[in-house]
Formats: C-alpha cells, structure tokens, sequence
C-alpha cells in the first residue's frame, strides 16, 4: 500500500479586496465627474505633498552624506 502526498489546492482569493478597489475606483470617478475643479485641486496638492516629503527625504540622506 502506498501513501499518496495530497497537497491541497489553495482556493480562490477573496472577493473583498476586488470589491473595496471596484468601489474606491468608482468613487474616486464619480467625485472627478460632480467635482472636476475641486479634483484636480486635491490632485495639485497631493502632488505637492509628495514632492516636499521627497525633497526631505533627499535633504536627510545629504545631510547623511555630508
């Protein structure tokens, strides 16, 4: 008699992760198609955000270097 090593499958992922980006996505296009000046305004600041959060990062790493 032989033993058969039975791996089990691994299932399917869950469908929460696909639901909450499906709804994030929609959100996200319906605000810029209500609201497309207050969009992009938030997009122009968020930019701006990560652009200084880049500049400290690199300021710190010069500081390092230096």
């Amino acid at each position: 008699m032989s033993k058969k090593n039975i791996v089990p499958m691994a299932g399917g992922t869950s469908a929460m992760p696909k639901v909450l980006g499906t709804l994030i996505v929609l959100g996200l296009l319906v605000l810029v198609v209500k609201h497309p000046a207050d969009a992009a305004l938030w997009v122009q600041e968020l930019a701006a955000w990560v652009g200084s959060v880049v500049d400290g990062i690199a300021a710190f790493f010069q500081q390092l270097a230096a």
